[in-house]
């Protein structure tokens, strides 16, 4: 059985000026930043070590993907962000839905999410993910 492969999608654009972008929304008014996926998996100096560590005890490989790139790669758009999807060959099928994500308020809310929604068997779907447009 081969390991499923994970996307975690940002809710923010790719390159190092919207990366200088976020940082400074971040930092100056985090109570308005959109991603709450970037909110607690990222400090000022990149991504929290905490985090890097979890993701890489996965059952699964992990891609991290910003919107335009999940756009550009992938072709889904108009789904709401920030979220995670389940990359089954070609098809990307939802995992962890916006609302989801965004309700983990902590690295460790986020943390709990996943490891309660991946069963033995792998991730599977949510019943509560909203699908990505065809």
């Amino acid at each position: 059985m081969t390991r499923p492969h994970l996307l975690f999608v940002y809710n923010a654009d790719g390159g190092p000026l919207n990366a200088l972008k976020d940082l400074w929304h971040k930092t100056v008014s985090p109570a308005t930043y959109d991603c709450q996926l970037c909110a607690v998996t990222y400090g000022p100096l990149g991504m929290r070590r905490e985090w890097r560590d979890f993701v890489q005890t996965l059952p699964a490989s992990v891609t991290f993907l910003h919107r335009d790139e999940l756009a550009a790669q992938h072709g889904v758009q108009g789904v709401p962000l920030p979220a995670a999807f389940v990359l089954d060959g070609t098809q990307v099928r939802p995992w962890l839905s916006a609302a989801q994500v965004r309700e983990a308020r902590t690295l460790d809310d986020l943390m709990s999410l996943v490891r309660a929604s991946l069963p033995a068997a792998g991730p599977t779907l949510r019943p509560d993910a909203a699908a990505p447009p065809a």
